[in-house]
Protein backbone atom coordinates (compact mmCIF):
# COMPACT_ATOMS: atom_id res chain seq x y z
CA UNK A 1 0.00 0.00 0.00
CA UNK A 2 1.33 3.47 -0.83
CA UNK A 3 1.12 5.99 1.98
CA UNK A 4 0.87 9.73 1.20
CA UNK A 5 4.24 11.34 1.97
CA UNK A 6 4.93 14.80 3.33
CA UNK A 7 7.17 15.70 0.43
CA UNK A 8 8.89 13.79 -2.39
CA UNK A 9 12.55 14.02 -1.30
CA UNK A 10 15.19 11.70 0.17
CA UNK A 11 14.57 10.06 3.53
CA UNK A 12 17.26 12.19 5.21
CA UNK A 13 15.84 15.43 3.83
CA UNK A 14 12.35 14.28 4.75
CA UNK A 15 13.49 13.78 8.33
CA UNK A 16 15.00 17.31 8.28
CA UNK A 17 11.72 18.77 7.03
CA UNK A 18 9.81 16.93 9.75
CA UNK A 19 12.20 18.18 12.41
CA UNK A 20 11.81 21.76 11.16
CA UNK A 21 8.02 21.45 11.12
CA UNK A 22 7.93 20.08 14.67
CA UNK A 23 10.32 22.75 15.88
CA UNK A 24 8.16 25.48 14.36
CA UNK A 25 5.15 24.06 16.22
CA UNK A 26 6.99 24.35 19.52
CA UNK A 27 8.41 20.84 19.94
CA UNK A 28 11.62 20.33 21.91
CA UNK A 29 13.63 18.79 19.08
CA UNK A 30 16.84 19.57 17.21
CA UNK A 31 16.56 20.74 13.62
CA UNK A 32 19.59 18.62 12.69
CA UNK A 33 19.48 14.91 11.95
CA UNK A 34 21.27 12.60 14.35
CA UNK A 35 24.35 10.60 13.41
CA UNK A 36 22.68 7.36 14.42
CA UNK A 37 20.71 6.96 11.23
CA UNK A 38 17.07 7.18 10.13
CA UNK A 39 15.69 4.99 12.91
CA UNK A 40 17.18 7.30 15.55
CA UNK A 41 15.76 10.34 13.74
CA UNK A 42 12.34 8.70 13.66
CA UNK A 43 12.51 7.88 17.36
CA UNK A 44 13.10 11.56 18.15
CA UNK A 45 10.45 12.74 15.67
CA UNK A 46 7.84 10.35 17.05
CA UNK A 47 8.63 11.50 20.58
CA UNK A 48 7.91 15.09 19.51
CA UNK A 49 4.89 14.47 17.28
CA UNK A 50 2.33 15.32 20.00
CA UNK A 51 2.37 18.92 18.81
CA UNK A 52 1.01 17.84 15.42
CA UNK A 53 -1.88 15.82 16.77
CA UNK A 54 -3.37 18.85 18.48
CA UNK A 55 -3.01 21.07 15.44
CA UNK A 56 -5.79 21.75 12.93
CA UNK A 57 -3.25 22.73 10.29
CA UNK A 58 -4.16 21.23 6.91
CA UNK A 59 -0.62 19.82 6.63
CA UNK A 60 -0.91 17.67 9.77
CA UNK A 61 -2.20 14.55 8.00
CA UNK A 62 0.59 14.74 5.41
CA UNK A 63 3.18 15.28 8.13
CA UNK A 64 2.01 12.27 10.14
CA UNK A 65 1.71 10.12 7.01
CA UNK A 66 5.29 11.08 6.22
CA UNK A 67 6.32 9.55 9.54
CA UNK A 68 4.33 6.42 8.69
CA UNK A 69 5.92 6.15 5.24
CA UNK A 70 9.41 6.41 6.73
CA UNK A 71 8.58 3.72 9.29
CA UNK A 72 7.50 1.34 6.55
CA UNK A 73 10.86 1.50 4.73
CA UNK A 74 12.89 0.63 7.82
CA UNK A 75 14.29 -2.86 8.34
CA UNK A 76 11.84 -5.07 10.23
CA UNK A 77 14.08 -5.39 13.30
CA UNK A 78 14.20 -1.59 13.65
CA UNK A 79 10.46 -1.09 13.12
CA UNK A 80 8.91 -2.75 16.14
CA UNK A 81 9.96 -0.40 18.95
CA UNK A 82 9.22 2.69 16.82
CA UNK A 83 5.81 1.39 15.73
CA UNK A 84 4.92 0.64 19.34
CA UNK A 85 6.00 4.15 20.32
CA UNK A 86 3.91 5.77 17.56
CA UNK A 87 0.89 3.61 18.41
CA UNK A 88 1.14 4.68 22.04
CA UNK A 89 1.08 8.32 20.93
CA UNK A 90 -1.90 7.77 18.64
CA UNK A 91 -3.91 5.70 21.09
CA UNK A 92 -3.47 7.95 24.12
CA UNK A 93 -6.38 10.37 24.04
CA UNK A 94 -5.75 14.03 24.69
CA UNK A 95 -8.35 16.77 24.62
CA UNK A 96 -8.56 18.48 21.27
CA UNK A 97 -7.09 15.63 19.24
CA UNK A 98 -9.00 14.22 16.31
CA UNK A 99 -9.86 10.52 16.60
CA UNK A 100 -10.64 10.31 12.88
CA UNK A 101 -7.09 11.42 12.03
CA UNK A 102 -5.57 8.97 14.50
CA UNK A 103 -7.69 6.17 13.05
CA UNK A 104 -6.62 7.04 9.52
CA UNK A 105 -2.95 7.04 10.47
CA UNK A 106 -3.18 3.71 12.27
CA UNK A 107 -5.11 2.26 9.33
CA UNK A 108 -2.45 3.46 6.88
CA UNK A 109 0.25 1.91 9.03
CA UNK A 110 -1.66 -1.36 9.47
CA UNK A 111 -2.41 -1.85 5.79
CA UNK A 112 1.05 -0.70 4.71
CA UNK A 113 2.80 -3.48 6.61
CA UNK A 114 3.43 -7.05 5.48
CA UNK A 115 0.42 -9.20 6.40
CA UNK A 116 2.46 -11.63 8.48
CA UNK A 117 4.46 -9.04 10.42
CA UNK A 118 3.84 -9.71 14.11
CA UNK A 119 3.92 -6.03 15.08
CA UNK A 120 0.67 -5.57 13.15
CA UNK A 121 -0.87 -6.90 16.36
CA UNK A 122 0.16 -3.73 18.18
CA UNK A 123 -1.22 -1.52 15.42
CA UNK A 124 -4.52 -3.41 15.25
CA UNK A 125 -4.99 -3.21 19.01
CA UNK A 126 -4.40 0.53 18.78
CA UNK A 127 -6.88 0.81 15.92
CA UNK A 128 -9.57 -0.91 17.97
CA UNK A 129 -8.94 1.29 21.01
CA UNK A 130 -9.21 4.51 19.00
CA UNK A 131 -12.28 3.29 17.09
CA UNK A 132 -14.00 2.47 20.37
CA UNK A 133 -13.57 6.06 21.60
CA UNK A 134 -15.54 7.46 18.66
CA UNK A 135 -18.07 4.69 18.02
CA UNK A 136 -16.35 3.75 14.76
CA UNK A 137 -15.80 0.03 15.33
CA UNK A 138 -18.00 -0.65 12.29
CA UNK A 139 -15.11 0.56 10.12
CA UNK A 140 -12.64 -1.88 11.67
CA UNK A 141 -12.40 -5.51 10.48
CA UNK A 142 -13.64 -7.54 13.47
CA UNK A 143 -14.96 -10.62 11.67
CA UNK A 144 -14.09 -13.57 13.89
CA UNK A 145 -12.74 -15.70 11.04
CA UNK A 146 -10.40 -12.88 10.03
CA UNK A 147 -9.26 -12.33 13.60
CA UNK A 148 -8.55 -16.07 13.95
CA UNK A 149 -6.42 -15.92 10.78
CA UNK A 150 -4.41 -12.97 12.10
CA UNK A 151 -3.80 -14.74 15.39
CA UNK A 152 -2.17 -17.55 13.40
CA UNK A 153 -0.37 -15.28 10.90
CA UNK A 154 1.14 -13.14 13.66
CA UNK A 155 2.05 -16.19 15.73
CA UNK A 156 0.65 -14.58 18.86
CA UNK A 157 1.42 -15.81 22.34
CA UNK A 158 -1.50 -17.02 24.44
CA UNK A 159 -1.46 -13.78 26.42
CA UNK A 160 -1.56 -11.60 23.30
CA UNK A 161 -4.30 -13.76 21.80
CA UNK A 162 -6.42 -13.24 24.89
CA UNK A 163 -5.69 -9.50 24.92
CA UNK A 164 -6.72 -9.15 21.26
CA UNK A 165 -9.97 -11.09 21.67
CA UNK A 166 -10.80 -9.16 24.84
CA UNK A 167 -10.26 -5.83 23.06
CA UNK A 168 -12.48 -6.85 20.15
CA UNK A 169 -15.15 -8.03 22.59
CA UNK A 170 -15.15 -4.81 24.61
CA UNK A 171 -15.27 -2.66 21.48
CA UNK A 172 -18.23 -4.61 20.09
CA UNK A 173 -20.05 -4.32 23.42
CA UNK A 174 -19.47 -0.56 23.51
CA UNK A 175 -20.93 -0.29 20.02
CA UNK A 176 -23.95 -2.40 21.07
CA UNK A 177 -23.12 -5.31 18.75
CA UNK A 178 -24.11 -7.84 21.36
CA UNK A 179 -24.41 -10.88 19.09
CA UNK A 180 -20.96 -10.42 17.56
CA UNK A 181 -19.50 -9.63 20.99
CA UNK A 182 -20.94 -12.84 22.45
CA UNK A 183 -19.27 -14.93 19.72
CA UNK A 184 -15.91 -13.30 20.42
CA UNK A 185 -16.25 -13.88 24.16
CA UNK A 186 -17.08 -17.55 23.61
CA UNK A 187 -13.99 -17.77 21.39
CA UNK A 188 -11.91 -16.16 24.15
CA UNK A 189 -13.19 -18.47 26.89
CA UNK A 190 -12.87 -21.47 24.61
CA UNK A 191 -9.17 -20.77 24.14
CA UNK A 192 -8.39 -21.45 27.80
CA UNK A 193 -7.24 -24.87 28.97
CA UNK A 194 -7.67 -26.76 32.23
CA UNK A 195 -4.29 -25.39 33.30
CA UNK A 196 -5.10 -21.69 32.88
CA UNK A 197 -8.92 -21.62 33.14
CA UNK A 198 -8.67 -20.06 36.61
CA UNK A 199 -7.09 -16.98 35.01
CA UNK A 200 -10.29 -16.30 33.07
CA UNK A 201 -12.56 -15.77 36.07
CA UNK A 202 -13.26 -12.14 35.22
CA UNK A 203 -13.93 -12.90 31.56
CA UNK A 204 -16.17 -15.85 32.41
CA UNK A 205 -18.08 -13.79 34.96
CA UNK A 206 -18.51 -10.95 32.46
CA UNK A 207 -19.64 -13.34 29.73
CA UNK A 208 -22.34 -14.84 31.94
CA UNK A 209 -23.66 -11.46 33.07
CA UNK A 210 -23.71 -10.16 29.49
CA UNK A 211 -25.66 -13.21 28.30
CA UNK A 212 -28.19 -12.93 31.12
CA UNK A 213 -28.63 -9.20 30.58
CA UNK A 214 -29.10 -9.37 26.80
CA UNK A 215 -32.88 -9.34 26.14
CA UNK A 216 -32.40 -11.19 22.84
CA UNK A 217 -30.22 -14.05 24.11
CA UNK A 218 -32.13 -17.10 25.29
CA UNK A 219 -30.02 -20.16 24.44
CA UNK A 220 -26.90 -20.18 26.62
CA UNK A 221 -26.37 -23.84 27.50
CA UNK A 222 -23.10 -23.83 25.53
CA UNK A 223 -21.56 -21.57 28.18
CA UNK A 224 -21.66 -24.41 30.70
CA UNK A 225 -19.21 -26.42 28.56
CA UNK A 226 -16.52 -23.72 28.59
CA UNK A 227 -13.62 -24.54 30.93
CA UNK A 228 -13.45 -21.09 32.61
CA UNK A 229 -17.21 -21.27 33.29
CA UNK A 230 -16.91 -24.80 34.66
CA UNK A 231 -14.22 -23.45 36.98
CA UNK A 232 -16.92 -21.30 38.61
CA UNK A 233 -19.01 -24.31 39.69
CA UNK A 234 -20.21 -23.94 43.26
CA UNK A 235 -20.33 -20.13 43.05
CA UNK A 236 -23.52 -18.08 42.93
CA UNK A 237 -22.87 -16.86 39.38
CA UNK A 238 -22.70 -20.46 38.13
CA UNK A 239 -25.85 -21.38 40.05
CA UNK A 240 -27.66 -18.44 38.45
CA UNK A 241 -26.46 -19.41 34.98
CA UNK A 242 -27.69 -22.98 35.52
CA UNK A 243 -31.16 -21.68 36.38
CA UNK A 244 -31.29 -19.63 33.17
CA UNK A 245 -30.08 -22.63 31.17
CA UNK A 246 -32.52 -25.26 32.44
CA UNK A 247 -34.39 -24.05 35.53
CA UNK A 248 -37.92 -22.75 35.94
CA UNK A 249 -39.23 -19.38 37.05
CA UNK A 250 -39.91 -20.69 40.57
CA UNK A 251 -36.22 -21.62 40.93
CA UNK A 252 -35.15 -18.12 39.95
CA UNK A 253 -37.61 -16.52 42.38
CA UNK A 254 -36.25 -18.68 45.19
CA UNK A 255 -32.66 -17.78 44.21
CA UNK A 256 -33.51 -14.07 44.12
CA UNK A 257 -35.16 -14.13 47.52
CA UNK A 258 -31.98 -15.56 49.03
CA UNK A 259 -29.49 -13.53 46.95
CA UNK A 260 -31.10 -10.18 46.16
CA UNK A 261 -27.91 -8.22 46.91
CA UNK A 262 -25.92 -10.50 44.60
CA UNK A 263 -28.33 -9.92 41.69
CA UNK A 264 -28.13 -6.15 42.29
CA UNK A 265 -24.32 -6.27 42.44
CA UNK A 266 -24.26 -7.80 38.95
CA UNK A 267 -26.20 -4.86 37.55
CA UNK A 268 -29.05 -7.14 36.51
CA UNK A 269 -32.67 -6.01 36.58
CA UNK A 270 -34.90 -8.35 38.59
CA UNK A 271 -37.91 -7.44 36.44
CA UNK A 272 -36.00 -8.19 33.23
CA UNK A 273 -34.79 -11.46 34.73
CA UNK A 274 -38.40 -12.37 35.58
CA UNK A 275 -39.51 -11.62 32.00
CA UNK A 276 -36.74 -13.74 30.50
CA UNK A 277 -37.33 -16.60 32.93
CA UNK A 278 -41.05 -16.59 32.13
CA UNK A 279 -40.23 -17.06 28.45
CA UNK A 280 -37.61 -19.72 29.16
CA UNK A 281 -40.03 -21.58 31.44
CA UNK A 282 -42.72 -21.38 28.76
CA UNK A 283 -40.25 -22.74 26.17
CA UNK A 284 -39.59 -25.73 28.40
CA UNK A 285 -43.31 -26.32 28.93
CA UNK A 286 -43.93 -26.07 25.18
CA UNK A 287 -41.37 -28.78 24.44
CA UNK A 288 -43.00 -31.11 26.95
CA UNK A 289 -46.68 -30.36 26.27
CA UNK A 290 -48.43 -29.47 23.03
CA UNK A 291 -51.44 -28.06 24.86
CA UNK A 292 -51.11 -25.89 27.97
CA UNK A 293 -54.09 -24.63 29.95
CA UNK A 294 -54.37 -21.00 31.01
CA UNK A 295 -54.48 -22.12 34.65
CA UNK A 296 -51.16 -23.96 34.29
CA UNK A 297 -49.57 -20.93 32.63
CA UNK A 298 -50.80 -18.62 35.38
CA UNK A 299 -49.37 -20.90 38.03
CA UNK A 300 -46.00 -21.69 36.38
CA UNK A 301 -45.36 -18.20 34.99
CA UNK A 302 -46.84 -16.29 37.94
CA UNK A 303 -49.04 -14.08 35.79
CA UNK A 304 -52.68 -13.02 35.99
CA UNK A 305 -55.49 -14.35 33.80
CA UNK A 306 -55.64 -11.04 31.92
CA UNK A 307 -51.90 -11.24 31.10
CA UNK A 308 -51.86 -14.64 29.38
CA UNK A 309 -52.75 -13.43 25.89
CA UNK A 310 -50.21 -10.56 25.93
CA UNK A 311 -47.53 -12.93 27.19
CA UNK A 312 -48.17 -15.45 24.40
CA UNK A 313 -48.01 -12.72 21.76
CA UNK A 314 -44.66 -11.50 23.12
CA UNK A 315 -43.36 -15.09 23.26
CA UNK A 316 -44.27 -15.73 19.62
CA UNK A 317 -42.49 -12.51 18.61
CA UNK A 318 -39.20 -13.94 19.89
CA UNK A 319 -39.61 -16.85 17.42
CA UNK A 320 -38.60 -19.23 20.20
CA UNK A 321 -42.13 -20.63 20.38
CA UNK A 322 -44.84 -21.01 17.74
CA UNK A 323 -48.34 -21.43 19.14
CA UNK A 324 -51.90 -20.13 19.05
CA UNK A 325 -54.49 -19.28 21.68
CA UNK A 326 -57.73 -21.21 22.04
CA UNK A 327 -59.89 -18.78 24.00
CA UNK A 328 -62.90 -21.09 24.05
CA UNK A 329 -61.09 -23.91 25.80
CA UNK A 330 -58.73 -21.55 27.63
CA UNK A 331 -55.54 -23.17 26.44
CA UNK A 332 -52.49 -22.58 24.27
CA UNK A 333 -51.82 -24.99 21.40
CA UNK A 334 -48.10 -25.35 20.60
CA UNK A 335 -46.89 -26.16 17.10
CA UNK A 336 -43.14 -25.79 17.76
CA UNK A 337 -40.75 -24.73 20.50
CA UNK A 338 -36.97 -24.32 20.57
CA UNK A 339 -35.17 -26.57 23.03
CA UNK A 340 -33.43 -24.62 25.79
CA UNK A 341 -30.67 -27.23 25.89
CA UNK A 342 -29.46 -29.57 23.17
CA UNK A 343 -27.85 -32.67 24.61
CA UNK A 344 -27.81 -36.42 24.07
CA UNK A 345 -31.59 -36.74 24.46
CA UNK A 346 -32.26 -34.06 21.82
CA UNK A 347 -29.78 -35.66 19.41
CA UNK A 348 -31.57 -38.99 19.88
CA UNK A 349 -34.93 -37.35 19.16
CA UNK A 350 -33.49 -35.78 16.02
CA UNK A 351 -32.09 -39.16 14.96
CA UNK A 352 -35.45 -40.83 15.50
CA UNK A 353 -37.28 -38.12 13.51
CA UNK A 354 -34.87 -38.35 10.58
CA UNK A 355 -35.06 -42.16 10.64
CA UNK A 356 -38.86 -41.94 10.58
CA UNK A 357 -38.79 -39.52 7.64
CA UNK A 358 -36.39 -41.80 5.80
CA UNK A 359 -38.66 -44.80 6.34
CA UNK A 360 -41.73 -42.84 5.22
CA UNK A 361 -39.97 -41.66 2.04
CA UNK A 362 -38.96 -45.25 1.29
CA UNK A 363 -42.60 -46.30 1.66
CA UNK A 364 -43.73 -43.52 -0.69
CA UNK A 365 -41.10 -44.54 -3.22
CA UNK A 366 -42.21 -48.19 -3.06
CA UNK A 367 -45.84 -47.16 -3.56
CA UNK A 368 -44.96 -45.00 -6.56
CA UNK A 369 -42.94 -47.81 -8.13
CA UNK A 370 -45.89 -50.20 -7.64
CA UNK A 371 -48.19 -47.76 -9.47
CA UNK A 372 -45.70 -47.07 -12.25
CA UNK A 373 -42.85 -49.56 -12.79
CA UNK A 374 -40.88 -46.94 -14.72
CA UNK A 375 -40.94 -44.51 -11.72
Amino acid sequence: MSVPAFIDITEEDQALELRAYMKAKGADISEENSEGGLHVDLAQIIEACDVCLKDDDKDVESVMNSIVSLLLILETEKQEALIESLCEKLVTFREGERPSLRMQLLSNLFHGMDENTSVRYTVFCGLIKVAATCNAIAYIPTDLDQVRKWIIDWNLTTEKKHTLLRLVYEALVDCKKSEAAAKVMVELLGSYTEDNASQARVDAHRCIVRALKDPNTFLIDHLLTLKPVRFLEGELIHDLLTIFVSGKLAAYVKFYQSNKDFIDSLGLSHEQNMSKMRLLTFMGMSVEFKEISFDTMQQELQIGADDVEAFVIDAVRTKMVYCKIDQTQRKVVVSHSTHRTFGKQQWQQLHDSLSSWKANLATVKTSLQALSPSA
